[in-house]
């Protein structure tokens, strides 16, 4: 019985003796990772700050400038107008995703008898690259041999094929109404978790007090459902901002170089015109209007629901 009533004791002090974990063994389990970030983003970075500050030509000598690629920046019209049609695209486009994505977000959400099968043909066109589907486009847009145009002219709706993407406007709203089929279901999915995570109690009581649908839309679900609309603005903003595929491959810039994006600018800038330096520090004026963009978003992310 004695040596029984000892055996707690000497498994505690067993267990208290044992070694504490290594921090490096923590290091380790981050090593993979760490040499993900900076071999693919610190490392280029620091390269493209550092041509940023060069005369550098495709082929040839490098010759050290300073801030003369910046300098030039300002008075680069064609770089001012690749950022502020990037900004158009960037308001129409979202606001457009966020309009088609929530309605699809709230009917996919409601216990009907084929709701998965509706969640994945909204979300398989997410699935297909930007170029792919740029290049899908493309051909049902062909004004000679596009499903577009024999079906408009198989209608009698028109005489001949109509060409959209000869005039600013037209091209632009196929370009948004692409990306729109293209993404609209991946910002389903994440409003489709925010509606998820609503308590269902909550709904309940507020049936219970006689409120109507739109007025538990209003008060209910909107604030509740407000940092996974947040997070598919930040998301959504951020790849508009980027956006070049579309551009590059359905419209080409035109017409008249008018639907040149900030990306495709920086393209031009260093594989048409051999100027990686220029490029680089176009990349960087980039850089840092999508910094301040997404520290405004986050900003009201933070804040409390009170508060904004």
């Amino acid at each position: 019985m004695a040596s029984t009533a000892h055996r707690p004791t000497q498994t505690v002090t067993a267990a208290s003796n044992d070694p504490e974990p290594k921090g490096w063994l923590g290091l380790a389990f981050m090593a993979p990772s760490l040499v993900f970030i900076l071999g693919l983003f610190v490392v280029p970075l620091v390269m493209a700050l550092w041509m940023s500050l060069h005369n550098w030509p495709l082929l040839g000598r490098r010759k050290f400038i300073g801030l003369g690629n910046y300098a030039e920046l300002l008075a680069d019209m064609q770089l001012w107008h690749s950022l502020g049609f990037t900004l158009l695209y960037t308001v129409l486009v979202t606001a457009a995703i966020m309009v088609i994505a929530l309605p699809l977000a709230l009917l996919v959400d409601r216990p009907l008898r084929l709701a998965g099968f509706f969640r994945t043909v909204y979300f398989m066109p997410v699935v297909i690259g930007f170029g792919a589907a740029s290049t899908l486009w493309m051909w049902l847009l062909n004004p000679d041999n596009g499903v577009f145009a024999h079906l408009l002219r198989g209608l009698g709706l028109v005489d001949s094929a109509p060409r959209p993407l000869e005039s600013f406007w037209p091209a632009l709203g196929v370009i948004i109404l692409m990306v729109v089929w293209k993404t609209a279901g991946f910002t389903m999915v994440i409003l489709l978790t925010g509606l998820q995570a609503i308590p269902a109690d909550v709904t309940e009581a507020a049936k219970i007090d006689g409120a109507g649908v739109f007025s538990r839309f209003r008060r209910i679900t909107l604030p509740l459902m407000r940092n996974s609309l947040l997070l598919a603005l930040v998301l959504n903003v951020t790849s508009s901002m980027l956006a070049f595929d579309q551009f590059f491959i359905i419209t080409q810039g035109g017409p008249s170089n008018s639907t040149i994006s900030a990306v495709f600018s920086i393209y031009l800038a260093s594989f048409s015109s051999y100027r990686l330096g220029y490029g680089s520090a176009m990349s960087f004026v980039l850089l840092v209007v999508l910094v301040a963009i997404s520290s405004i978003q986050l900003a009201f992310l933070r804040q409390r629901p009170e508060e904004s």
